[in-house]
């Protein structure tokens, strides 16, 4: 794989998470009494615990985001 590849590549994967984590931050945001009753019963678990859910999941999905797309791209096209 050449350079110019592997950058498209990353530069693509970055663009794609970052669309899912906005799409999730959305609809967490504006769903989220939806969906808090929703995983609560799913899960059996109160409204306050769905809510840390959430966040963690969006911390831990921007986290991953940034250390395996984003910066590997960001390497890549300062060398």
């Amino acid at each position: 794989m050449t350079q110019e590849l592997l950058t498209t590549l990353f530069g693509w994967m970055a663009v794609l998470n970052i669309a899912v984590l906005l799409f999730s931050t959305l609809m967490i945001v504006l769903l989220q009494e939806w969906a808090v009753t929703v995983h609560g019963r799913m899960f059996q678990m109160e409204p306050p615990e769905v809510r840390r859910a959430y966040f963690r999941y969006l911390a831990n999905y921007k986290i991953l985001t940034l250390i395996f797309c984003i910066i590997p791209w960001l390497a890549l096209k300062l060398m």
